[in-house]
């Protein structure tokens, strides 16, 4: 990739024009056009809208920002990290989570080891589930966690835990007070959603088809966290795991174990080619502690019954 078409992209949006980024990079105006059309023919992407002389990002080029600008930044850490390199100081571990089970297991687990390992230095990323195969096989990151098994050939996973879905509802609401639900009792009612294409969609419109019951999800979202806030705040009610939900208030929300009993895995995610790094294996052996703190019978248990691998929370 050409990294001054992706400075002058990120400089266009940046500065609104491209004269504004060709002052700021002390470019002639179609040197500047010239870096952005390479660009935009090398992603096979449209980044800008061109009204007049005006250039307004696309919802392509908007979605792109983010990700040029994690690529330049990583660029200027170069020369600090070489130094780092020659005086071998370097410690750093970087860490990504499905947003999922952020909150509840991998920033527990993060916070822990920035207490006890105050010389190294910590990077934790939230991404979806498809782009954490893929950002873990480019090595971007050393360890990531999030739902397994992978399917990604440059990645491999170690299930650590499974969690069985489960019905999340305002605790004033009428079925709160039921001890398990079916997917027909949920007819009806206002059930909140993930966007298509994400995960926890494609597991809730699978419950749905499999008991060929019609839905229709008025209330979407981009994240599990939102739609669950969204049924602590009364909006409705929604699927999800009680590992996940570990983190909301339950004089809010309640959760009941769904009929029939349908599974979700959880664990690491690790490049294929993984050297050992012993802050990586320490990075697990703290998710395996967490985890250990959520486990209860038939609804968070160890994955595959491998009950010896984790740390009873009488021994934290």
């Amino acid at each position: 990739m050409n990294i001054k078409a992706l400075r002058a992209f990120r400089a266009v949006a940046t500065e609104g024009s491209v004269i504004g980024a060709s002052r700021a990079m002390n470019l002639s105006q179609p040197a500047v056009s010239r870096l952005l059309a390479l660009l935009e023919a090398e992603l096979r992407l449209t980044l800008f809208h061109r009204v007049r002389r005006r250039l307004i990002l696309t919802d392509e080029g908007r979605a792109f920002v983010r990700e040029a600008g994690r690529i330049l930044a990583n660029l200027d850490e170069i020369p600090r990290i070489a130094d780092e390199i020659r005086a071998s100081r370097v410690k750093r571990l970087r860490v990504v989570s499905m947003p999922r089970t952020a909150l509840s297991v991998v920033c527990p687990a993060v916070a822990r080891i920035a207490r006890e390992h105050p010389d190294v230095e910590i990077s934790l990323d939230l991404r979806t589930r498809r782009d954490l195969e893929l950002w873990i096989g480019g090595k971007e990151y050393d360890i990531g966690f999030g739902n397994v098994p992978v399917l990604h050939r440059a990645v491999r996973s170690l299930p650590l835990v499974r969690a069985r879905l489960e019905v999340l509802l305002p605790a004033a609401h009428r079925m709160a007070g039921r001890d398990r639900l079916s997917i027909e009792d949920l007819a009806g009612e206002e059930i909140i959603a993930q966007f298509p294409g994400l995960l926890l969609r494609k597991q809730m419109d699978e419950l749905f088809h499999a008991s060929e019951m019609q839905t229709h999800y008025r209330l979407q979202t981009s994240s599990s966290q939102m739609a669950s806030h969204l049924v602590a705040n009364g909006a409705g009610i929604t699927i999800i795991d009680r590992l996940s939900a570990a983190t909301l208030d339950p004089q809010t929300v309640v959760l009941r174990p769904l009929e029939p009993a349908r599974w979700v895995s959880f664990g690491v995610i690790l490049p294929q080619e993984d050297e050992g790094e012993p802050l990586v294996d320490l990075m697990i052996a703290h998710l395996r502690q967490e985890i250990a703190a959520r486990l209860a019978p038939g609804l968070v248990e160890p994955a595959g019954g491998e009950s010896h691998t984790l740390v009873p929370s009488s021994a934290r």
